[in-house]
């Protein structure tokens, strides 16, 4: 083989174990590790939701003789709190929006080498801040006391000590400054109905006690009263003269919380009615209802004219009226609910079943919130459950008005250790933060 053939061939040698060095080693890195560590399912690359922890977690808990350590922070998830508000029974609570001191992270003092000598200026004192938080009054059946609480801290406090022995029913009207408390005689047959004035309080004052509760009675035996939307207002009906079996009518009257005055506006020779005020000028007026009697809803205006009637031949009818007054929650004998809308004259079935009055309206009429039962029983309704014959076990829901969609926001059986709920009264703060019932 001559030379110049010889080197040639060395070159080539050369070039060719190169290639094979070159190729094994960057197939080497491609590759990876073949430790069982690879992950298999080729879309789990494109999600990382998949799998969000990692292959190896570094330990939470603390290393022994590491005085440096600091654990990992835990980050609460939120979710549906169920919270009691009231250590006892109450007749009856309103939401309203108060004023509090703002709590404000004190400021560390200036050091004296810090201190730098300026010239006194005489300054007007600066006020504390102050926020708007929602809060509670509530009267307690017992006593006919009022409590009060914040709602995003539960501090009970006793804000009168004016004793009305065993409140059935109380309300509050003109932003919770006034209440209205309905409590039998010792007759035990006549129903009184006492109008009270609460005092205001002075900010940072909150841990009065012993305010008084001034005010006066309305008519005996008051079938039915209902407070206006702003609460400035309410209206009641009761029956003229002292026999109730004489073939009397009944009368609607009004009475401005502002100057006590009080106007006739309403006068029928049917005896049973339930009344609400939804909004400024209307007020309405359904018959009282039981599964086997057909039942009407009437409107009129806050003069008692134009009485219109509004839904009829329902048995088992009640109902409850949107904010916007454009719209009627309404239930029968077998309890399904029902929207009717007041322009066009047509209803909506919703795929629910449980009575108006365990329901509340949001602000917007855009949506229902509920206590609905998780079975109901085979009974005449709503009388059944009227008389306490039967009781439920709720759960609480929300209602997309446009769509019908039901959404379950809590199930108190899952939070309160087993605690069943039969929710009246239901009430939402002005935010829709917080939704209140009583059980």
């Amino acid at each position: 083989m001559s030379k110049r053939n010889l080197i040639l061939l060395i070159i080539i040698l050369s070039l060719a174990i190169i290639t094979i060095f070159g190729f094994l080693y960057f197939r080497q890195k491609t590759m990876g590790p073949t430790d069982g560590n690879i992950d298999t399912n080729f879309f789990s690359k494109f999600n990382l939701l998949w799998n969000t922890e990692p292959k190896n977690p570094t330990p939470t808990t603390p290393v022994v003789n590491t005085p440096n350590y600091q654990p990992n922070t835990v980050v609460e998830t939120p979710q549906t709190k169920l919270n009691k508000v009231s250590s006892m029974p109450v007749a009856g609570f309103t939401v309203f929006i108060k004023e509090r001191l703002k709590n404000v992270p004190a400021i560390a003092p200036i050091t004296p080498s810090a201190e730098i000598s300026t010239p006194k200026v005489n300054k007007k004192p600066t006020p504390p801040p102050t926020e708007f938080a929602p809060a509670l009054r509530y009267v307690e059946k017992a006593t006919g006391n009022i409590y009060q609480t914040f709602a995003d801290k539960i501090e009970e406090r006793k804000f009168s000590t004016t004793t009305i022995p065993k409140v059935y029913e109380a309300r509050f009207g003109n932003r919770g400054e006034s209440v209205i408390m309905r409590y039998l005689k010792e007759d035990g047959a006549t129903i009184e109905t006492f109008v009270g004035a609460l005092p205001r309080e002075l900010l940072g004052g909150d841990t009065t006690e012993d305010n008084e509760i001034k005010g006066t009675f309305l008519p005996n035996n008051i079938k039915d009263l209902s407070l206006s939307l702003d609460g400035s207002k309410i209206f009641y009906l009761f029956e003229s003269g002292n026999n109730s079996n004489s073939g009397n009518s009944m009368i609607g009257a009004i009475l401005n919380f502002s100057n006590n005055k009080k106007i006739q506006i309403f006068d029928s020779p049917f005896t049973e009615w339930l009344s609400f005020w939804p909004k400024g000028d209307t007020i309405t007026l359904t018959t009282k209802p039981s599964a086997n009697i057909p039942g009407y809803m009437y409107s009129m205006n806050g003069t008692g004219k134009n009485l219109t009637k509004i839904l009829g031949d329902i048995n088992g009818l009640t109902t409850f009226e949107s904010p916007s007054g454009k719209l009627v929650l309404y239930g029968n004998s077998s309890l399904s609910l029902n929207i009717y809308h007041m322009d066009t004259k047509n209803s909506d079935a919703l795929a629910v079943k449980t009575l108006p009055e365990k329901c509340v309206w949001g602000k917007a009429s855009d949506a229902i919130y509920c206590a609905i039962p998780k079975e109901i029983n085979f009974s005449e309704y709503p009388d059944a459950w009227y008389q306490g014959v039967v009781s439920f076990n709720d759960q609480f829901w929300k209602i997309d008005v446009k769509t019908g969609n039901a959404t379950m926001i809590l199930d108190p059986v899952m939070i309160a250790k087993g605690e069943e709920v039969d929710g009246i009264k239901l009430a939402l703060d002005e935010g829709e933060n917080y939704l209140f019932f009583v059980n």
